[in-house]
């Protein structure tokens, strides 16, 4: 226990994806009142760190959204649109019954292989929120409206039909949105060895450190890994699983109570000094003045 009495911070909150009655299985779409409603119905607050196992985009319609994605703060002006990743710590920050907008909640298993890959939906391809004018807004705003619409029309078409639809609608505002961000990132050919290798890292990653130990369990070389990282990712292998261990660490210190030295032998540290060291090396801080600073504390 705290001093304060209350329990200790271990975990930040995983949510999982649940349907909601009456709404096609895998996608939902709500205004922010409701998600409010959605997420105080299932004992989540929703202006606390959460980790959700679904995506999340925001379209806002009138004020302005201030929310967190990782430790990066972002403000979603009306017109905006941002699309948050499972995995990723997510916040609110501002009052969302201030605001007028359109939620989109989906399970990553609810979009077609081909959409999966021409978003880089499982390459976890960097997000920031953004502001289509012209044609770009006309094009994301009607598809919205449709998809909104149609969410709402369950009993219209046979459930498959039904789910079908929804499916396209949502794989045209995601191609939209994943372009005006820049892309979907590199779809050279070593990517599906990286993304078995990202999944590994996830996997594993409190019990080994070493690129050599993920190539042989996965049947690569060494070589190879770091050649599909490279071209997936932009840095070598081992640079990412550094910085997988690092975000995780940055994470944990933020949003638990964990002292450091039980982070560090959550992710993989035999003795708490040598996580210290690590951490210090990456960021120029310790893991106490990193928490101090991320919290607005003294250390």
């Amino acid at each position: 226990m705290k001093k304060n009495g209350q329990p200790r911070r271990t975990e930040v909150p995983h949510i999982p994806y649940r349907p909601a009655a009456g709404a096609p299985p895998g996608v939902e779409v709500m205004d922010f009142a409701r998600l409010v409603e959605r997420a105080r119905g299932h004992g989540v607050d929703i202006y606390a760190p959460r980790r959700p196992e679904f995506h999340e985009f925001i379209a806002v319609h009138a004020g302005a959204v201030r929310c967190s994605a990782d430790f990066l703060e972002h403000r979603v002006p009306a017109g905006g649109w941002f699309w948050m990743r499972p995995g990723q710590i997510h916040r609110y920050i501002s009052d969302l019954t201030e605001t007028e907008g359109t939620v989109v909640v989906f399970a990553p298993e609810f979009l077609d292989a081909a959409t999966r890959d021409a978003v880089g939906l499982d390459r976890r391809v960097p997000q920031r929120p953004v502001t289509p004018e012209g044609t770009q807004k006309g094009a994301l705003d009607s598809t919205l409206s449709l998809l909104r619409t149609e969410h709402e029309r369950l009993a219209e078409l046979p459930l498959e039909a039904h789910i079908d639809v929804m499916r396209h609608l949502l794989a045209v505002i995601l191609l939209r949105l994943t372009h005006l961000n820049g892309g979907p990132g590199d779809r050279a050919a070593g990517h599906e060895v990286f993304l078995r290798f990202q999944e590994a890292v996830d996997q594993d990653l409190a019990t080994s450190h070493r690129v050599a130990d993920y190539a042989a369990r996965l049947g690569y070389s060494v070589r190879t890994l770091t050649r599909a990282t490279r071209a997936a990712a932009g840095c070598g292998a081992k640079r990412f699983i550094d910085d997988q261990i690092l975000l995780e660490a940055k994470r944990l210190l933020s949003h638990t109570d964990l002292p450091p030295s039980g982070i560090g032998e959550r992710l993989g540290f035999a003795y708490s000094t040598a996580f210290s060291a690590f951490f210090q090396q990456r960021t120029g801080m310790t893991p106490t003045a990193f928490r101090a600073a991320a919290r607005g504390t003294a250390p």
